[in-house]
């Protein structure tokens, strides 16, 4: 499989774009990851051929529109991952939690149809496994008592992303929680 990296500035630092020959995001990490990402890339695609490319500029606008302040630009980019079944769904369910909202592992796993309340434990696992940073928006996903818990890329990108997204504040900490469309 064929796939390209590029490089993107962003507020939080150097960003690690892996696209596809369709211009389909594959991975978005930080370069301060990239370790992670590399791993990813192999469990995921096996050994992928991986050529450095300016980053396509549909892509690049639509994250410098939402680090920008307009926080829905980059949902209309595509994107397609390798996970288990299980991952997908958790992955797919992220792009539907709204811009400026909140809502718990818990929450999220009793949306996706799962009635074991361990399986809160199964969704943080899926999150973590997240390939797509910020487009597959994990950083939305918080514990029930309003904790932040783990972010693969750093509890600072969560705590900014929540406070860009005026999800949080964390003078009060306070989180506004959303359902999920669709369910």
């Amino acid at each position: 499989m064929k796939l390209f990296l590029s490089r993107l500035d962003s507020p939080l630092g150097e960003m690690l774009l892996v696209t596809d020959t369709d211009q389909v995001v594959r991975a978005l990490d930080f370069s301060d990851h990239e370790a992670r990402m590399q791993r990813g890339l192999r469990d995921h695609y096996g050994a992928a051929e991986l050529t450095e490319i300016p980053a396509p500029s549909g892509i690049s606008d639509a994250l410098s529109r939402y680090f920008n302040g307009e926080l829905d630009a980059v949902n209309a980019l595509k994107t397609r991952t390798s996970g288990s079944e299980f991952q997908r769904r958790v992955w797919e369910a992220l792009r539907r939690i709204p811009a400026g909202t909140t809502t718990t592992y818990g929450k999220l796993a009793k949306e996706l149809g799962c009635d074991d309340p361990r399986a809160a434990i199964d969704v943080g696992a899926a999150n973590g496994a997240n390939p797509i940073a910020i487009i597959v928006p994990c950083h939305r996903v918080i514990a029930s008592n309003g904790d932040l818990k783990g972010y693969a890329w750093g509890l600072h990108r969560k705590r900014w992303l929540l406070e860009h997204e005026k999800a949080m504040t964390f003078a009060e900490e306070q989180p506004r929680t959303a359902t999920l469309p669709g369910f």
